[in-house]
């Protein structure tokens, strides 16, 4: 047996007995800052060039995100030139603020405060590596080593800042980076000592970001975490807390989500989860959790295809076709009972007039993300008989009566059997045409008439006309009934069609205005005891019914060959 696994060290958990988290519920919408420009963008095979950035920062405004982490100005001459055309250029709106990273080192300090000249707002964010495993593998430091590059780092930024020229609003942002494996009290310590270098108050308050920088525990873990150090962090009021998750364990939005309930103010992340290795936390996610749960975001989802698009071709990055909200497969129902739920949802729905979603397997209205509801329900062999009922109702208007849904369903699993693939609505309305419309037809009518008279203060229905049969011999038609079903079948008796009894049927328009047509459905039981359905289509309405009926005896004919 491979007993890899034993060389990994099991996380040390924290030691917090009055947690409330637990308890606690997400009411509102954190602060969101995009990382997409920076963290998402170092992480791409060929970083975006300067028009891509623009175009996404621009995407990330209309969003409605007011801090968006535009880079690494010191890292290049590129990431500096792009910082600088975001100012210059006037791409920046006043309710926006630019967030730039640097490292703790003085050199890359004061570039960084070259690049922001001339910005309206900006949040310089600063960090160092604080974890037990770099201080004793990378830095070769103890803690004081740590706090001591940290704070040297604030009290510089803390002496730019007050000599800066012009009326930049400028805020600071300290990340203890690897926080969540770096032990707790070491934390808070270093963090203290950073707030009391910038004078934070409660007026000025830092952000202090506390990155789950490689994801190396379960979520609550992480929120214990959090909310360990918000209760043992002095001066608490003249600090927002951030948090920055990454994806390691597959566990970025869960671990967010606890740690809003833990009490963290403020969220970083990316679009979709791109990012360094499994990637960030997915923004879009945790934002449109809150939303199916009643919490507004604050954020506009309403086009999403247009984000995924701009996002796929500015990264070269793909979407995941089971990524949630956006993937193509998300709101696409396979199976057949969740088919018929969906189906059985959107009746409910209009029949009640509910103000509320309430539709099985779609936890939100795709129309809410810019989506569109043709794709729910997508037709394989393993697809269930509503399935099939529902592409043809929603996509093309046609209403089949339940009974009907097993006889249509069988025809379109057989076609999916041979294609050896799914169909696509259109396939499925060829199915129904190629099987109820496109027939070839034994018995055809050649002309006919209809119409009421009255004898005796009774009604009755009159059906004249002429039928080809096999395409040669023409026989007349003449039946008397009550209605325009009961005199056709009366005028079929002669020809010996009267073998085939009327079970049910029903019908409904298929078109609006003055030009619109009727569908009949009719259901016969033919000589072997077998029902078949027949399909009709007029503008009369009761010629309709007629065809409903020739068609489902022609169809009974074909399958008797």
């Amino acid at each position: 047996m491979y007993e890899g696994f034993k060389k990994y060290k099991p996380f040390e958990q924290i030691n917090l007995p009055d947690r409330e988290w637990p308890d606690k519920t997400i009411t509102k919408a954190p602060i969101w800052c995009s990382v997409d420009l920076r963290d998402g963008n170092q992480a791409l095979i060929d970083p975006m060039n300067l028009e891509e950035k623009l175009e996404f920062f621009h995407a990330l405004v209309d969003m409605g995100i007011k801090e968006i982490e535009i880079g690494f100005p010191s890292a290049s001459d590129t990431e500096f030139k792009i910082c600088r055309e975001l100012i210059e250029g006037g791409h920046i709106p006043d309710d926006v603020t630019i967030q730039v990273l640097v490292q703790a080192r003085e050199h890359l300090i004061r570039s960084t405060f070259e690049a922001i000249r001339g910005a309206k707002n900006v949040i310089v964010h600063f960090y160092n590596s604080t974890s037990t495993l770099q201080r004793k593998v990378v830095f070769k430091t103890d803690m004081q080593g740590v706090i001591d590059i940290a704070v040297d780092g604030a009290k510089l930024i803390k002496q730019l800042t007050d000599e800066f020229e012009g009326d930049t609003n400028i805020r600071f942002e300290y990340s203890p980076e690897s926080f969540s494996g770096t032990e707790m009290d070491n934390a808070v310590k270093i963090c203290e000592e950073v707030m009391d270098a910038l004078g934070s108050t409660k007026e000025n308050p830092v952000i202090l970001n506390l990155p789950n920088t490689v994801e190396m525990c379960t979520p609550n873990t992480y929120a214990d975490q959090i909310e360990y150090f918000i209760k043992h962090l002095k001066n608490r009021e003249a600090a927002i807390i951030s948090v920055h998750p990454h994806n390691d364990r597959g566990c970025g939005v869960a671990a967010t989500e606890l740690a809003l309930l833990a009490g963290a103010e403020r969220v970083e992340g990316t679009l979709f989860g791109n990012g360094e290795r499994t990637g960030n936390l997915d923004m879009v996610t945790v934002g449109l959790n809150m939303y199916t749960q009643g919490v507004d975001p604050e954020l506009d989802f309403s086009d999403l295809p247009r984000l995924k698009e701009i996002y796929e071709r500015c990264t070269n990055m793909k979407i995941d076709p089971r990524q949630p909200y956006i993937g193509e497969l998300v709101f696409t129902a396979f199976s057949g009972s969740h088919q018929d739920a969906i189906n059985k949802g959107h009746q409910y729905m209009k029949e009640s007039g509910t103000n509320y979603w309430e539709i099985p397997y779609l936890p939100i209205d795709p129309a809410d993300v810019g989506r569109e509801y043709e794709p729910i329900v997508r037709i394989n062999s393993q697809s269930g008989k509503g399935g099939a009922a529902f592409v043809m109702h929603n996509n093309f208007g046609y209403d089949l009566p339940k009974k009907m849904h097993r006889e249509f369903y069988n025809l379109v699993q057989y076609e999916c059997e041979q294609l050896g693939r799914e169909l696509i609505p259109k396939e499925v309305l060829r199915v129904f045409e190629d099987n109820y419309l496109n027939i070839k037809q034994k018995y055809k009518l050649i002309s006919h008439k209809v119409y009421e008279e009255s004898e005796n203060g009774k009604d009755y229905v009159h059906f004249k006309g002429k039928m080809q049969i096999d395409g040669d011999s023409v026989v007349n038609l003449n039946g008397v009934g009550n209605g325009p079903i009961n005199a056709f079948f009366k005028a079929l008796k002669p020809i010996n069609m009267g073998k085939y009894k009327f079970v049910n049927y029903s019908q409904h328009a298929i078109s609006e205005g003055s030009d619109s047509k009727a569908v009949s459905y009719i259901e016969l039981k033919t000589p072997n005891g077998n029902n078949i359905f027949g399909v009709g289509i007029d503008s009369n309405v009761n010629f309709a019914s007629i065809l409903g009926v020739l068609n489902a005896i022609n169809r009974a004919e074909l399958k008797n060959k």
